[in-house]
Parts: C-alpha cells; structure tokens; sequence
C-alpha cells in the first residue's frame, strides 16, 4: 500500500505507480511494441510520447528533453544505435537511456554505445519493465527504497499488430530491393515474436538469414508476402 504522502501529493511517484512524473520517449516503428510499452507506462504512473523513425526522434528532442528514451535498434532510417549514442554524450543528457531490440545478443553493444541498460523484445512483463527503468535512474533523482515488484504481463489488442501488418504490405508493395527485405525481415521478426505469431516469426527469420544474392531469398519475400496478406485477409486470426 502506498504511503499518506503519496496520496496527499499526487505528483509523488509511489510504490505502485514509480514512474510518476516521468515522460518516456520510445522511439520505436512497430504500433503494437508501442502500445506494449504505452499500457505499461500507463500502469506506472508516466507518460509517454511516441518517434517511429531517427528524424522524428530529432524533432522531438528539439522541443523538450524526456525524463527516459527507449531506442528501438531497427528503425526505417538508420540505426537507434547512433541516437543512443548521441544521447549518451548529450550535454544535458537524458537521465535514463535505454536500447531495445528482439535480439538479446545486442545488449552488450547497447550498453557499450553508452546506454544505461537494455530491453528485450518481446516485452511484457511490467516488473521488468519498471525495475529497468528505475535501475538507471540517478541516485540522487530516486524517490524511495525496497517494494514490491509486480508480475502483471501486458498484452497489447492486436489491432496494433494488424497495423504493423498494413505498414509491411505497403512496404512490400511498393518495393523488395535488399535494403527493404532486411527491413521487412528484422521488423516482422521482433512483431511476430511479441505476437506469439510463430509461423510469421519463423518465416521472418528464413528471410533474414538468405545473405544477398542467395536464391532464396526471392522465395523467401514471396512466402512473406503471403502470409502477410493471410492475415490481412483474416484480420489477424492468429
């Protein structure tokens, strides 16, 4: 139970909502990581403001500086590598600076690159999520000691996924160079991951590992493709 003090000042983070008073940049593509990460922020007391590629990380951090970023690894115009490190040398610096990828073996290079730890893909348990958070934040901005943790898991409605899916057949319909597929490989493989989709993950992963010039990779953005249209054909009966 919370403390009178965090009932009579409701600006206080507490024991059940210790992100209170945060605002949280997550820089991320996917709508449906996004309301993964919106219901938690929800559930914790912070708000959030949402960039699905690098330029439009920029425009934000040109108008207010957040109290957490959460970089995706894998965005459409670059890599969230070169903004966690940009942040990282920032003068004021973010307090807490977090990368975020479904691949695990990343968070040594996010760490590396300066953040102050790292998410894995697909995210949904809201302990985790809010002991990451609070792990990184400055000693001297912590608001109190030992609690709980919670083991609630998040699931976000899967009209989100459904959007991702939209977002990849616009992409495949207007153009499948290798630039493109890699793209299409990397986001489909961290969204159908988090949507327990493993036919799509599966798949995402066969086109990821076909090195450029491999013969099948063809076949492989082929199959994508169907099972993207599947989907939307089905509304996402998975």
């Amino acid at each position: 139970m919370d403390d009178l003090n965090d009932i009579f000042d409701p600006r206080r983070p507490t024991k059940s909502r210790p992100l209170l008073g945060m605002t949280v940049l997550v820089v991320e593509d996917s709508r449906f990581t996004c309301e993964a990460l919106r219901l938690m922020c929800l559930r914790s007391g912070a708000r959030i403001r949402r960039a699905d590629n690098l330029a439009s990380a920029a425009r934000h951090l040109k108008v207010y500086r957040p109290s957490a970023a959460i970089i995706d690894l894998g965005l459409p115009d670059g890599s969230g590598m070169d903004l966690i490190e940009e942040m990282a040398n920032a003068t004021p610096r973010v307090s807490v600076v977090l990368g975020m990828s479904g691949d695990d073996g990343m968070g040594q290079h996010v760490l590396a690159a300066g953040a102050d730890g790292f998410l894995e893909k697909p995210i949904a348990n809201l302990g985790l999520f809010q002991q990451t958070i609070l792990a990184a934040v400055p000693d001297h901005e912590r608001q109190f000691g030992p609690r709980s943790v919670p083991q609630d898991v998040v699931e976000p409605d899967l009209s989100a996924f459904e959007d991702d899916i939209t977002y990849i057949s616009d992409i495949l319909t207007a153009c499948q160079d290798g630039p493109t597929l890699d793209y299409v490989a990397q986001f489909l493989g961290g969204v159908a991951r988090s949507a327990r989709d493993e036919q799509l993950a599966e798949a995402a992963g066969q086109l990821s590992s076909c090195e450029p010039g491999d013969g099948r990779r063809r076949a492989q953005a082929a199959r994508i493709v169907s099972l993207v249209q599947s989907r939307l054909q089905n509304r996402v009966a998975i």
